[in-house]
């Protein structure tokens, strides 16, 4: 059995195993942060999917309306005149070949990689590289797209990806323990309505089956399904 911190267990004390509304769950997750480091908040959502069927693998983007609280490191993979493209909006590290071959050696310092379309051809060879480490663009993220300016902009100022993992759950980071309460709140809010938004028409029985946000290092405060709209 895991064995949890004096810490992590003190903070534990002010959770009961109830359901919360969103904001009493996001005041109760403000104050477990108590780490000496800048905590991030994340959001678990339990569905009732079949990720092993294609037209039940949920992937999607939103754009949180404040942001994670994290500079995001952003490659875009472009030929000219893309790349200046890129470059003029804000992208970190900008280029083709070179990076390629940096990949192919394992290089993978960044969050977000964005390509264009004509470019995928040899992306795609490194799948086996970037796809386990979620990086790999894909159209659906609007990270395979002509216009990498606006996808950069984007990514920049709070877009984010996520995709249901083998065990129907969605993970994803909403922003950091120090955010103002009502901006946590509007962008947990914002993430969820996404997640509605994009149920699949084959989801069968209950969709959202449970809801928790933590601090990196605190305990989970589980938020009423109600707060989705569902019961």
């Amino acid at each position: 059995m895991k064995q949890h911190s004096k810490r992590f267990r003190a903070v534990a004390k002010n959770i009961q195993p109830k359901n919360y509304s969103i904001t009493d769950a996001v005041e109760l997750v403000k104050q477990s942060a108590s780490a000496k480091f800048a905590e991030a908040v994340d959001i678990a959502v339990r569905l009732g999917l079949d990720p092993k069927k294609a037209d039940q693998a949920l992937r999607g983007t939103v754009a949180l309306p404040h942001g994670i609280g994290k500079e995001v490191r952003v490659l875009v993979i472009a030929k000219p005149p893309k790349d200046e493209e890129a470059k003029a909006a804000g992208a970190d590290y900008v280029g083709y070949k070179e990076y390629l071959e940096k990949i192919q050696q394992g290089w993978a310092d960044v969050d977000v990689i964005i390509a264009t379309p004509d470019v995928m051809g040899d992306l795609g060879k490194l799948g086996k590289i970037l796809g386990p480490r979620g990086l790999m663009p894909n159209p659906k993220s609007g990270t395979v797209t002509p216009d990498v300016a606006k996808a950069v902009k984007e990514v920049k100022a709070g877009k984010i990806e996520f995709r249901v993992e083998k065990a129907g759950i969605v993970h994803a980071t909403v922003g950091k323990a120090g955010f103002e309460k009502e901006k946590l709140v509007e962008n947990i809010h914002s993430f969820l309505n996404t997640i509605m938004r994009l149920k699949p028409a084959t989801a069968k029985g209950q969709y959202v089956k449970s809801i928790a946000i933590s601090t990196t290092m605190g305990p989970g405060v589980h938020i009423d399904r109600a707060e989705t709209g569902t019961n």
